[in-house]
């Protein structure tokens, strides 16, 4: 039997704190995420090579999981 598709979770992920004072790597990362002001928030869909970026800058950023409508 074929296994469902499943959707790929959605990542909500705000900026909390700036990149000001942080090497040029994390500001790169930053905006590689489509962030650019604080409190920004921008929706992503979940994979690997985003979770890699968001270990990178977890103290700069809070995300929070949500299911893809």
């Amino acid at each position: 039997m074929a296994k469902k598709a499943q959707t790929p979770k959605m990542l909500r992920i705000t900026l909390v704190k700036s990149a000001i004072g942080y090497s040029v790597k994390h500001k790169e990362t930053i905006r590689a995420l489509g962030l650019r002001h604080l409190h920004q928030t921008v929706e992503q869909a979940d994979s690997s090579a985003l979770r890699g970026m968001l270990r990178k800058v977890n103290h700069l950023v809070v995300v929070e999981e949500q299911e893809a409508k």
